[in-house]
């Protein structure tokens, strides 16, 4: 089987990608290993940027779509120390440029804007080949093949097409973040509900953060952060109350209604090491080849990943719009923008990762919120 344009990945670069190409008339097909679209839950809240999320949203030509699943007041932010004493809060007025959406909403609609066919779903990618003069190759597990003119890995921080460009592999920061979630808390969960707020809570202390989104239909989204060597969580099994009694060791002095956003889990709690690829992560450029999102500058979160993947998404596709019949010189336009802007994003990760977990938290996040953070860091 022959194809011109192959998308590796039905995440939100990939789907934005191929969203932009149909725009302009140009056919590509997404394989996507998930058996369908609602396979699993598609991650939690997401803030959507004006100058790169919502800009790929409009070259997708969805921001009326976009606009109608926004949960309102979920630009709301509250930050905290350990007791649950607030330090700071800001509302949501609905004049923010960063309006928070559900990323399995944001994943419906761009699936939805795709012809029929355009995922081919359960197609497990097991290897990625050369095979001269820009033509690649892509293997699936069903033991069927697939070449192509052009190939994009839009999948994500374990790419099987990134070895085609780079040897870089991610690498473990230092950080695990246990995922749990609270439902109805409004009714069940009246404390952590009020500790939390509207939008997003950030309890603080060097080494260890309780962070929370309020999602639609009353749930809390929660992840407890430990800053650990990997081996610290080896056999730590989080669906086991032993499991979570070891990781609040770490939490034995919080307040209780903190606590209790992880201890009350309403669904199974999961373990998530955080890895990232090396800062200014960059490769020569291949013919026929190219990445897009964390297959690209996979990174700590900072609140930009998915709306980096998003612009990648539409950038590329755009390029491909302006070189039709020319797709390396479209690779090369996309990442010469691509580069400087991932690195810059990457720098703006490890300095958030401070801010989140360094000697000063919680006050230097406050800071970066009342914008003191530059002042402070000049007077050292």
């Amino acid at each position: 089987m022959n194809t011109n344009i192959t998308i590796i990945g039905a995440g939100l670069g990939g789907l934005v990608l191929a969203r932009v190409l149909h725009v302009h008339g140009i056919a590509a097909t997404i394989y996507e290993a998930e058996p369908s679209a609602m396979a699993r839950t598609q991650g939690g809240q997401l803030d959507i940027h004006e100058d790169d999320g919502q800009v790929a949203l409009a070259a997708a030509g969805l921001t009326d779509e976009f606009r109608a699943i926004i949960h309102s007041g979920g630009e709301a932010l509250r930050i905290l120390d350990q007791h649950a004493s607030l330090l700071y809060e800001d509302v949501d007025d609905g004049t923010g440029g960063r309006p928070e959406v559900l990323r399995g909403d944001l994943r419906r609609i761009l699936i939805e804007s795709l012809p029929a066919g355009t995922i081919r779903w359960g197609a497990k990618v097991i290897d990625t080949l050369s095979l001269g003069d820009g033509r690649h190759r892509v293997v699936l597990a069903d033991g069927s093949s697939v070449e192509t003119g052009l190939l994009v890995g839009a999948d994500g921080a374990w790419s099987k097409v990134r070895p085609l460009v780079s040897d870089a592999t991610p690498q473990y920061s230092g950080i695990t973040l246990v995922e749990t979630y609270l439902h109805d808390v409004d009714d069940e969960h009246p404390e952590a509900a009020g500790v939390v707020g509207d939008g997003a809570m950030f309890a603080l202390a060097p080494g260890r953060s309780i962070s929370v989104h309020r999602e639609a239909n009353a749930v809390l989204h929660t992840y407890a952060a430990v800053v650990e060597p990997l081996d610290w969580f080896t056999g730590l099994d989080v669906t086991d109350p032993a499991g979570i009694a070891t990781v609040m060791t770490g939490f034995a002095d919080w307040a209780p209604a903190l606590t209790a956003l992880i201890t009350d889990h309403d669904a199974t709690p999961a373990l998530r090491p955080i890895h990232g690829l090396p800062i200014g992560h960059e490769w020569s450029h291949r013919s026929g080849v190219t990445l897009v999102g964390d297959a690209a500058h996979l990174m700590p979160p900072a609140g930009d990943g998915a709306n980096l993947a998003m612009i990648d998404g539409a950038d590329l596709g755009l390029a491909i719009a302006a070189h039709p019949d020319d797709l390396d010189a479209a690779i090369a336009s996309y990442e010469q923008t691509m580069f400087p802007r991932s690195r810059a994003a990457a720098d703006d990760s490890a300095g958030m990762q401070e801010l989140l977990y360094g000697d000063r938290a919680p006050q230097s996040l406050v800071e970066f919120f009342t914008g003191t953070h530059a002042r402070v860091a000049a007077e050292g």
